[in-house]
């Protein structure tokens, strides 16, 4: 167990940035509707801290976080909103799950792995690293104690009650119960498998990142917004060949930065340069996404501002680790 550095600040910049990453940022709830976030920041917010503190105080990284995020993700998607299921979510008409749809799951797999992108990567995994370097001397370290962590809980499952409550007046949909169940008794597994990784060792040590990476963790963030843009863009119309390519992306990804964060010169900045990527391709795809509230203009402008404020975001995170890290300092992965 790691020892608690209480940092309340940390945990709000958290609880908030989540779901501005998650809904705004992304493009699907503009400016008008920031009064959302009364339901959504516990929503996501709440999952981004739990999710960050269960791990950080067991003296894990990013491998556990990834792997509970992707359980946030079936909670989310399979048990709250239950849009894995859900032939017309919120009455879109938008067939989300007819590419790549598995009959006796009753699911889409281009859908369902769309989701596990968008959650496990963005609305936790950028959130997440994108606070941590804003805060980066207790980046390692709990921001709370136990209390704190049975408060966020709270507010976690009462925000999620909300979201289906809310959801569920608009559609008045639930899944079958072996759907329902199977969704329960997958988070669990997932949640159980992100403490059976192995904890993170030292580094390998056989020589430093590779160049350019050594010289500059700026191409690590464009590595992140290439393939980011790739999940984003990939056609859902192209069935299982869209699945096969975030797949593919996926694996590219994750191999990518397995490699590179275990040599000796990965560093805090490279990881905060993989949120910066991931960040940046979901402000600039939300550039020429259709509104889904709301007129085109406003949208547009809406888009605007919250690109903005992720480039501030990422601008003064930046200034706050190279002003924290030492040529020889820990990583962050």
């Amino acid at each position: 167990m790691v020892t608690p550095r209480r940092n309340i600040s940390a945990v709000i910049a958290l609880f908030f940035v989540a779901p501005l990453v998650a809904e705004y940022l992304l493009g699907d709830l503009p400016l008008k509707l920031l009064t959302a976030l009364i339901v959504l920041a516990p929503a996501y917010g709440g999952a981004a801290v739990l999710i960050r503190e269960t791990a950080r105080r067991a003296g894990r990284g990013w491998p556990t976080m990834l792997m509970l995020g992707a359980a946030y993700t079936v909670i989310a998607e399979g048990l709250v909103t239950q849009s894995l299921f859900n032939p017309d979510y919120l009455k879109m008409h938008v067939h989300l799950l007819d590419p790549a749809y598995i009959p006796v799951l009753g699911i889409g797999a281009w859908w369902t792995l769309f989701m596990f992108n968008l959650h496990t990567f963005w609305s936790m995994g950028v959130s997440i690293a994108l606070v941590e370097a804003l805060f980066p001397a207790d980046a390692e370290s709990p921001w709370l104690g136990r209390v704190g962590d049975s408060i966020v809980a709270l507010v976690f499952v009462l925000g999620s009650a909300a979201s289906f409550a809310i959801g569920f007046k608009q559609n008045q949909f639930v899944a079958s119960h072996a759907q329902l169940l199977s969704a329960a008794a997958l988070s669990v597994l997932l949640m159980v498998s992100a403490f059976l990784i192995p904890a993170a060792t030292s580094r390998v040590g056989h020589g430093r990142v590779p160049s350019p990476w050594s010289t500059s963790p700026w191409p690590a963030g464009a590595i992140a917004f290439v393939l980011g843009m790739g999940v984003m863009y990939t056609p859902p119309k192209w069935g299982w060949v869209a699945v096969g390519a975030l797949l593919a992306i996926d694996a590219v990804f994750l191999a990518l930065v397995a490699w590179i964060s275990r040599q000796a010169g990965w560093s805090p900045l490279h990881t905060l340069s993989l949120a910066a990527g991931g960040a940046m391709a979901y402000g600039i795809h939300a550039f020429s996404g259709k509104p889904l509230v709301g007129g085109l203009l406003g949208m547009r402008i809406s888009n605007a501002v919250f690109f903005a404020a992720a480039l501030w975001l990422i601008g003064l995170a930046t200034r706050r680790v190279i002003r924290h890290q030492t040529p020889d300092g820990p990583g962050s992965i």
